[in-house]
């Protein structure tokens, strides 16, 4: 998807050694174990880091002073001496997470532990690429002052989009939902106007990373995420760590025809034929559920509520939806062999009709067979997963320029 992240070793690591240095390094390992395990105790974190109580001490206070931790408390044993307990402090920085849709722009601002403080959710009237980018800069300038910040606080944006960011060409590809949006400079538009550095991602990939953080996705080896809406998207996940291929396209699978075109099989027909994402998006479920007999107009929603309430047009629409789905699942499941599979995204939200007939349809295409679950941050996967990217930036930066400003 082209995203940048700064890897967790910290500022320093990797730049020769001296005194400095070394600090800062021990200062940004307490930091990091204490926003991940804390609050935690000066004796606490000797023990868990293996630094003596000394430099435990020196760097604390050399954290407290750049605002970077403060006091949480006490903790009082059956004997001994009562602790001073010490928690990161989330207010040191902010981050903006941006979730561009061709429905509705989703907006969040998040402290550095991840608690999202202000969020706009505002449907996407833009009738030009320009309009839908003026659009991202008013919501989100709004949920940063309900945050009672100013846009330089905000440390880092992560903006989430249909396509492929082409960093050399400052432009989204393959983002035919978002009529201009492959237009040079529209990202560039939306950065000036939030005053803040961004970083584009895949909105597939962005919900993929989203659910592992946060969700359903928690724990798996390979998590691979099927974010079904307007459009269709896979967005993979292993060990941690986003797999975006070598052009930021893994997962677009989308793009695959449907059926396999005729010049395959030694034909002569070179027209366009239907796609994948053309086939289980919300509007084929709406197209499905026509043709079965059910009246307009409708929305893909209306087909699954129409489903749950016994509607046979409906219930064979979304059989058919299973179905398709289930290549999907068998086509990714082939390459890369996922512990789990988490559908997602609008259609993804009637999980509880699908995931039956997926499971079933899924045995008959393919022996390998992972698990298959339900989004559990819903639409808000991608807005989240921004988040959880723009934190894996901001944190080392806020560490880096507090700690110089003390030094």
């Amino acid at each position: 998807m082209g995203d940048q992240s700064v890897a967790g070793a910290g500022p320093g690591v990797g730049h020769g050694w001296n005194r400095q240095r070394l600090r800062s390094n021990n200062e940004w390992l307490l930091l990091e174990r204490i926003r991940t395990a804390g609050p935690l105790s000066r004796a606490q974190l000797a023990r868990e880091t293996g630094l003596s109580k000394p430099t435990v001490s020196a760097a604390l206070a050399a954290l407290e002073q750049a605002g970077l931790v403060c006091e949480a408390g006490q903790f009082i044993p059956e004997r001994g001496r009562i602790s001073v307990l010490y928690e990161a402090d989330p207010s040191a920085g902010h981050v903006l997470g941006v979730d561009i849709g061709r429905a509705r722009l989703r907006v969040a601002v998040a402290d550095l532990s991840g608690r999202v403080v202000a969020r706009r959710d505002v449907p996407n009237r833009g009738r030009t690429a320009n309009a839908v980018a003026d659009a991202v800069v008013e919501a989100a300038r709004g949920a940063v002052a309900e945050a009672g910040l100013i846009p330089s606080e905000i440390v880092h944006t992560v903006i989430g989009t249909p396509g492929v960011w082409d960093e050399q060409r400052r432009s989204v590809r393959y983002a035919p939902k978002l009529p201009g949006w492959s237009r040079p400079g529209l990202l560039d538009r939306i950065a000036e106007g939030l005053e803040t550095a961004i970083t584009v991602g895949n909105d597939a990939n962005l919900a993929a990373l989203g659910e592992y953080s946060f969700g359903a996705g928690e724990g798996s080896q390979v998590l691979a995420y099927l974010l079904i809406g307007t459009g269709l998207g896979v967005g993979v996940v292993k060990d941690g760590e986003l797999l975006p291929g070598a052009h930021g396209a893994a997962g677009e699978i989308g793009f695959l025809p449907l059926p396999l075109p005729a010049t395959l099989s030694g034909g002569a027909d070179d027209a366009p034929r239907a796609t994948l994402e053309d086939a289980v998006s919300a509007d084929a479920v709406v197209r499905s559920a026509l043709a079965h007999g059910m009246t307009g107009p409708l929305t893909a929603r209306e087909v699954f509520d129409a489903a749950r309430a016994g509607v046979p047009a409906a219930e064979a629409a979304v059989l058919r939806e299973a179905e398709l789905l289930a290549y999907a699942v068998a086509v990714v499941s082939a390459v890369l062999d996922p512990d789990t599979v988490v559908v997602g995204g609008g259609v993804g939200l009637s999980a509880d009709l699908l995931l039956g007939p997926l499971d079933q349809a899924l045995k008959k295409f393919s022996p390998v067979h992972p698990r298959l679950v339900r989004s559990r941050l819903g639409e808000e996967a991608v807005l989240l997963g921004a988040v959880a990217t723009a934190l894996e930036t901001a944190r080392p930066e806020v560490f880096g320029r507090r700690s110089a400003a003390i030094a």
